[in-house]
Order: structure tokens, then sequence, then C-alpha cells
């Protein structure tokens, strides 16, 4: 309620700001999604029940632009329909999603500063979330220098957990203390390309046992270089491909990280009728997520962080999403997509993922056990995705996912000894983005 008022107060105070060369706009999007889930994020026991729920986003966009200045303040309610009763005075729900503002500084050059999303390249590092209904943005500082199609992004965010008049030890979950990055991209001809630097340091605590107090705390910090973006183009043709590689120290302080990850696929484009909208499009290729191996004296564990992970390895979230799978033996993706667009308004996409092991497989079993499981795959999933543009201001998507699971990955992997038989995944969406490009939400081809 107060972050409501705050936000009305401001629009308010705006007004008699305007003048000639001032813009102010407001706008929003409402994003409902009903899902049935059977096996998603995790595999289900075949006596556990699956669960079914309708959720929604609103947010409230509001945006303030001069020629060398612009603010910009993003409110939203995140709820599942029934988790609040019908008579109440107020509930937790509603949350400043971004609050920044930009000021030009000098011909090319701006700075950003505040709750900012940080979305780039393919979203697999840093991403804005968009697919979860909280989605993700960051307390950070951003120079921006950018000229045709050069763009050169650096910054950084330090963070604390509350105001206090001495250091305090840092304690907000999944979240850096402090990191930096720096980010170029360019475009010559027929490739565009984009190179990444982002240094994490995070706290670690030595906390007593016995009394629970902080005997010692500092910060760790784990970095990743990479080139998220290297795309050739050629006539209806493209391979695009990524890397990244981490190294630094893990949060145990007893080793090294030394992990990578990356991805290579070609795609290509059949225009059956370009007038009408038909373009079919095909799409094969793999990605290689290193996994941790203990007989090692490094952590080859690689962590994506701040990607939008749902829109990779299936639609089932079982990998990297939602620290699924994460410090584990690492992932092995081999795919192949197809979208047909039956019009501008309408496709159809079909997906199917082969998972395996990064790292060999290894269970320690006395002379009793049963034989365990053997062998590096994980198995397979399909994806089917629908997506239909209603009008300037509403879209519908909907999917079905199931995932054919190995008993390597029901028993050692997900630690489920007696899965259902089917393990599947269906959600319906209901998308209103007056003001947005992206009309779809979750999906890559």
């Amino acid at each position: 309620m107060k972050t409501s008022k705050l936000f009305l107060g401001l629009l308010l105070i705006s007004l008699p700001c305007f003048h000639l060369h001032a813009q102010f706009s407001v706008d929003g999007q409402y994003i409902q999604r009903s899902e049935f889930r059977n096996g998603f994020g995790r595999l289900i026991e075949d006596s556990a029940d699956p669960f079914a729920f309708m959720g929604h986003r609103a947010r409230l966009q509001a945006k303030y632009e001069m020629e060398n200045f612009s603010f910009f303040m993003s409110v939203q309610d995140i709820r599942i329909f029934g988790s609040t009763p019908q008579v109440k005075a107020s509930d937790n729900f509603l949350s400043v999603h971004e609050a920044w503002a930009t000021a030009k500084i000098k011909e090319n050059w701006k700075i950003k500063i505040g709750r900012q999303e940080l979305n780039y390249d393919n979203f697999r590092f840093l991403g804005n979330l968009d697919w979860a209904l909280q989605a993700r943005a960051h307390d950070f500082l951003l120079f921006q220098h950018e000229k045709e199609d050069m763009k050169f992004h650096f910054g950084g965010g330090y963070n604390q957990t509350s105001l206090a008049l001495t250091d305090q030890p840092f304690f907000t979950p999944n979240q850096y203390k402090v990191a930096q990055m720096a980010r170029y991209e360019n475009k010559w001809g027929k490739v565009s390309f984009s190179a990444l630097f982002w240094n994490d340091g995070r706290e670690w605590q030595d906390i007593d046992a016995a009394t629970g107090e902080i005997r010692d705390r500092g910060v760790r910090y784990r970095s990743t270089i990479g080139i998220p973006t290297l795309k050739y183009n050629s006539g209806n043709s493209q391979v695009s491909a990524f890397y990244y590689h981490q190294f630094g120290e893990d949060m145990s302080g007893f080793r090294n990280i030394n992990a990578y990850n990356f991805s290579i696929a070609y795609n290509h484009t059949i225009p059956v009728n370009r007038e009408e909208g038909k373009i079919w499009t095909l799409s094969a290729g793999l990605e290689h997520i290193s996994g941790d191996n203990a007989r090692t004296l490094d952590n080859n564990a690689y962590n994506p962080l701040y990607g939008t992970n749902h829109l990779f390895n299936g639609y089932m979230d079982l990998f990297y999403v939602g620290g699924a799978h994460e410090n584990m033996e690492g992932l092995e993706d081999y795919f192949i997509k197809s979208r047909y667009a039956f019009s501008k308004n309408l496709f159809f996409q079909a997906d199917y993922h082969l998972f395996y092991s990064n790292t060999e497989i290894f269970r320690i079993i006395n002379d009793f056990s049963p034989t365990p499981p053997e062998g590096r795959y994980f198995g397979s999933e399909l994806d089917l995705t629908m997506g239909w543009i209603v009008n300037e201001a509403f879209s519908i998507q909907g999917g079905y996912s199931q995932f054919f699971a190995t008993e390597v990955f029901t028993r050692k992997i997900q630690g489920v000894g007696n899965p259902k038989s089917t393990q599947n995944w269906a959600y319906l969406m209901l998308i209103f983005r007056p003001t947005m490009k992206n009309r779809f939400i979750g999906i890559l081809l």
C-alpha cells in the first residue's frame, strides 16, 4: 500500500513539471498464466499428486523524458489466485521492479543508475528473467557508450542488507555483495559479436555452531569472461555460437573454479509465403555445461548465475533454473527445433532435446546394494508451443512438455525412487502488452 501511494505521488508531482521539450508516458502490462505441473522443476513421485494454479503479473510503468535526462519506474503486483482473502486490508505482493534514471554526460555517453534490468545477448548469463512472473532487476550503476553498431557498457553494484551505522554482515539470499561488469558489442557486415566480463563477489561467513555468532567473514570472487554472441548470417541461414569461462574461488574457499559453457547452432529459414507470413524455421545444435568432478582439485561446475535459464535445456526447468542441477555433473544438451508460422500472427513450434551428463557418474555402494544405474544419458524432452497475436495489445501463448527420464536421472540425479511413468507440464498464458514489441515470453528458436 505504501509503495502504491509513493508511486502515485511521484506521478502527481511530475505533472506540473511538463514543458515543451519533455514527455511523460504511462503504460503497463498484464500477464496471466495457468499451469499444470506434473514433474516441472523436479520429477514427481508416483504417490504424489500434480499441482495446478493460476497466477498473474500486473505491472504499471511510468517514464519521464527530457532531452538529456530520463526517469523510469515500474511497480508490479505478483500473486497466485486465491493466495489472499477477498476481504483484506493489505498484502505483501506489490513491489518496485525498476526505478532508474539516465543522463547524457557527453556525446554518445550516458550514465544509468538505480534498480534496472540487465538484459543482454542471448539472456544465457544476463537476462531479465521475463518468464518468471516476478522477473529480475539489479541495483546497479551503468555507463553506456554507444555509436552506430558499437556499444560499450560497464559498471557495477555494491549491496547491503539494510541501513546501519557500522559494518554489518550481508544476509540477502542468492545475491552478490559486489559486482563489476564490462560488455562490448559490434557488427561487421554479416558477423555480429559481443564480449563480456563479469566479476561476482559473494560474502562468506564462518559461524560458530554452538553460539550462532559470526567469527569471521569476507568476500570470494567468481569471474566470468565470454563471447555471448557470435553470429554469421548468410541469406536464409545463420550460424550462432556462444562461450563462457569461469574462474576464481568457490564459496567453500578450498577449491578454485575452472568451468565453461558453450553452444553452437545452425538455423535455416524457409520462406513458404512471405506476403502471408508463412515461414518455416529449423534449428539444430548443442550446448555443453561443465560439471564438477570430485576427483579433481578444481571445481568445474559452471553456473549461469543471472540468466533467463528457462529459455534453455527444455521448458520443464529441470536444469539450472531455481538452483536445480547446480554444482553437479554438468549437462550436454543436443537439440533440434522447428517452428512453422501459419501467418504473421500465428505459429506452432516443436523442440526435442537429448540430455547427457558432462562428467562420469559414480556411486559408491556396498555388496548388498542393488546394481546402480550406469551411463551418462539423462533422458529426452519434447516441448510443444503455440502463439497467437490476437490484436495489437493481446496475445495468447500455450505449451505442453513431456520428459522421458532414464533410471540414471531419476535415481542418481533427482533422488526419486519411484517416479510417475508420465512426467509432464502444460500452461496457457494471456499476455497484454500494448506497447512492447515482444509479444511472447520464454521461448527461443
